[in-house]
């Protein structure tokens, strides 16, 4: 809501005698907003920071295990002065995590607006070189009636929906190759720490996961945006309105989705005191799929905005030139090559990172 009355007040000024000055000053307007989300980075930043922080506060007490050390209540107390609550130290990291998570929630849909305002400009851009400033009969194929322009629309927010599926399937198969290593490799039942070695390959699985599944998620986004390019100029503009207008819902919606489902587990933790209940293995369950959503897929889409948007808008120009040089039959036969490797690594997004059921 803040983002579209800021866009709107942004209009209504456009509208105040500026047409006389430029071609579209509502969209001039829209980047001035743009420009200022941008100049809220460092507090944006800052509040981002601010869940990482507390989790990591969190995680680095509980590894610390300090409460197993012998005597170490009466040597800080010996040191600094006071007497140490451990299990009210647990309680407040627990609810600051909590916090965090709502700092995070709120944080995210910031940054996905700034992608979101700056890629009008930028779409802005290419229909003005496409429609050679706005040309009444080619101003006329930027609708629902001109059908590749509806067929962008429609493949724009379906690239969004793939992308967070393929995201969150990364995520899942990482953390279950993880716990299968775990399991095969350290006894949990024991109270001997895990060794730095079967520690390092616990991280070294979640590391390849993740670069496997940014490789096909990069790979596929970008073939996609030169398939597309190449293929229609209209369709590629409806392509890149609806990427960053499902991209725009769909952040915001995982984002807080993620952040309650992570913040119910904190409550039955924290007020509840019902840990081991079933009521906290169900929370458990909805916080596996909180964290890939706001964690991973919902900030995710922010570059993924930027990037096919940045990139688009060099790979439409140099579609259109190659079309006025060598014919559209040559554009045509590179989009269907470049979608052809797009497909691939679609396919590969989801079953090559499946997860195999062994014997």
């Amino acid at each position: 809501m803040t983002i579209m009355a800021l866009m709107a007040i942004g209009y209504g000024i456009s509208t105040q005698g500026l047409s006389t000055m430029m071609i579209a000053p509502a969209v001039f307007a829209f980047g001035l907003v743009a420009f200022g989300f941008l100049g809220m980075g460092p507090v944006t930043i800052a509040v981002d920071s601010y869940g990482p922080v507390t989790d990591n506060a969190q995680s680095v007490f509980e590894l610390s295990t300090i409460e197993q050390i012998p005597g170490i209540k009466k040597e800080l107390k010996a040191k600094y002065g006071f007497d140490v609550d451990f299990e009210k130290s647990k309680q407040h990291l627990e609810e600051n995590d909590g916090a965090g998570n709502t700092f995070k929630a709120t944080a995210k849909p910031v940054l996905i607006g700034t992608a979101v305002v700056g890629a009008t400009t930028m779409i802005f851009s290419i229909i003005m070189g496409l429609t050679h400033g706005l040309q009444p009969g080619e101003v006329g194929k930027l609708s629902i009636l001109y059908p590749p322009f509806l067929l962008g629309l429609i493949t724009g927010g379906a690239i969004i929906y793939w992308f967070t599926g393929a995201s969150i399937q990364a995520v899942t198969t990482g953390a279950y190759r993880a716990v299968e290593f775990i399991k095969a490799n350290i006894n949990l039942e024991s109270s001997t720490k895990a060794s730095v070695s079967d520690s390092k390959k616990v991280v070294e699985i979640c590391t390849q996961y993740a670069q496997k599944g940014m490789l096909n998620i990069f790979l596929v986004v970008f073939f996609s945006t030169l398939a597309f390019a190449f293929f229609e100029p209209y369709f590629f503009i409806g392509y890149l309105i609806s990427i960053a207008v499902f991209g725009l819902y769909q952040a915001i919606f995982m984002a807080n989705a993620g952040g309650a489902w992570d913040n119910a587990k904190k409550i039955v933790e924290t007020e509840l005191k019902a840990k081991g209940t079933p009521l906290h293995d169900a929370t458990v369950v909805g916080d596996t799929v909180g964290d890939p959503f706001k964690d991973t897929s919902s900030v995710a889409l922010n570059p993924i905005i930027k990037f096919t948007t940045l990139f688009g808008l060099l790979a439409v120009e140099l579609a259109v030139s190659l079309t006025e040089k060598q014919g559209p039959a040559v554009s045509t036969g590179f989009a269907i090559a470049f979608l052809v490797v797009s497909m691939f690594f679609v396919w590969r997004s989801f079953y090559g990172m499946r997860i195999e059921r062994k014997g």
